[in-house]
């Protein structure tokens, strides 16, 4: 349902477009009749519970009334309960036909639910493995009639997984059962059967789709809401919209903590850092994630979106537009990729080394350096029996760039007197005959990543220092 044009003929206090859907699934939406004042949606349905807000749905021009209006309530289980009991009555002796109450589903969505929707009534709890099914069902029993229990179970050794389902007979039930049960339980609402073996990559379609429309990426972190995200859609809709960058911002309808976060999207190498938000007013997660390039995001926001964690829970996985060029970045990882390649390729079979001299000696050669780092002009290296001032010590991961390559990146501080590799191992050395040159390296490239390869760079122990000290190993 467009609800734009949407107006209250009372006029007051308005929610703003971030409020609507808090807490999830508070609105309903009734189909009535055109000359249905908003005086009488007010009284008839304050029963149920505190009314933040009334929205009638009016023409643009004439600003009559559609016949379409929106309640929002404060809880969802008042939402719910005013559904039950008022879809297919009438809300005056002179009405003829019924009424229609359905539970709103978010803006980003234009459909809504049947009043006997499963999704509405079956929940997802996590439990302690000792339980038992009629142990589940006496804890949550006092919310309203079971229609059944089950619990996951390993299909090889029938323990508990932990993990357990309720299904009740009414939306309200489910609802008071999410609201008021312990929080240790971790009460959501589950994926309906029918949808939970849906595959990550038509849940990855169905999200860009929505990005790509100009809509606020959402996932079913609600309890009482409809991943809209996670439907289907042609592939062949377009992808160059979407805004792509190297941070992700990651949702949950289970909150995570920074360590299990981190350990998610750890699988993907190159994260540079995660950091959990806190929502006060929730229970849910919200995440945001880092990458050092955009080739790790990239393949994180495609591998992971749809990750169930803990199973029977989707994360969802967006990009956060942070303003960079796409076109340029997709460069960027481009070449990286390849670099990262051909360097892997002579590092493992060093007679190859002549395949990354691209120009040869005819000094049209193209540039063997690809990152987002800044870095100075080439400059000329210091004469070899100049004195050295500072050695750095540089570590590789996940192996060491050409010599010529380091030789390029080191020398453009100034006064490089030579670089070198030790054999054998990701690590390597560069000797400056200015300590201000050195220190320039240091805060230039420690940390950051050239040709897909991440570099450590520190002030090296003296040569009489290393000799005392036991023999590193890496």
């Amino acid at each position: 349902m467009d609800e734009a044009g949407i107006s209250a003929s009372g006029g007051g206090f308005r929610l703003g477009v971030d409020s609507l859907d808090e807490p999830p699934n508070s609105r309903i939406f009734l189909v009535i009749s055109k000359y249905t004042p908003e005086s009488v949606l007010r009284e008839r349905f304050s029963p149920f519970g505190e009314i933040q807000d009334i929205w009638v749905v009016r023409d643009k021009h004439t600003k009559e009334s559609k016949g379409i209006a929106f309640v929002k309530f404060a809880r969802s289980s008042q939402a719910c309960r005013a559904m039950e009991e008022m879809h297919g009555q009438c809300l005056s002796p002179n009405d003829i036909k019924p009424i229609k109450v359905f539970i709103a589903q978010s803006r980003s969505s234009g459909s809504h639910r049947d009043v006997e929707d499963e999704e509405l009534t079956r929940i997802f709890v996590m439990i302690p493995k000792s339980y038992t099914e009629e142990d589940l069902r006496e804890k949550f029993k006092v919310y309203g009639d079971i229609k059944y229990c089950t619990i996951t179970k390993n299909k090889v050794t029938g323990e508990s997984k932990g993990l357990g389902y309720v299904r009740y007979f009414k939306p309200s039930q489910a609802a008071q059962a999410i609201e008021n049960c312990d929080r240790s339980f971790r009460a959501i609402l589950a994926e309906p059967k029918n949808k939970v073996s849906e595959s990550s990559e038509q849940d990855y379609y169905g999200n860009l789709r929505q990005e790509a429309l100009g809509h606020e990426p959402r996932v079913n972190m609600f309890p009482f809401e409809q991943p809209s995200e996670f439907s289907n859609f042609d592939k062949s809709d377009s992808r160059g919209q979407e805004a792509i960058s190297k941070r992700l911002s990651v949702v949950s309808r289970v909150p995570f903590t920074e360590e299990q976060l981190f350990s998610i999207f750890d699988i993907v190498p190159g994260l540079e850092y995660c950091e959990v938000q806190r929502d006060p007013y929730s229970n849910y997660g919200h995440g945001v994630v880092q990458y050092f390039n955009v080739a790790s995001a990239i393949y994180a926001k495609y591998k992971l979106h749809g990750f169930q964690y803990p199973p029977g829970n989707r994360i969802g996985v967006s990009f956060i537009d942070d303003g960079s060029n796409a076109t340029d970045l997709l460069r960027k990882m481009a070449t990286q990729m390849v670099a990262a390649q051909l360097a892997s390729m002579v590092w493992n079979n060093p007679s190859q080394q002549q395949f990354l001299q691209f120009g040869g000696n005819s000094g049209s050669q193209l540039s063997q350096i690809q990152t987002d780092v800044v870095l100075p002009s080439c400059k000329k290296k210091a004469p070899p029996e100049t004195p050295v001032k500072e050695r750095l010590f540089i570590v590789f991961n996940p192996h060491p760039l050409p010599l010529d390559v380091l030789e390029d990146i080191f020398c453009r501080f100034g006064n490089l007197i030579e670089v070198y590799l030790v054999s054998g191992k990701n690590v390597g050395y560069a000797k400056y005959a200015d300590r201000i040159s050195a220190n320039d390296a240091i805060a230039t490239l420690h940390e950051k990543i050239l040709n897909g390869v991440r570099l450590k760079v520190m002030l090296a122990d003296s040569p009489r220092e290393e000799s005392n000290k036991r023999q590193r190993t890496y």
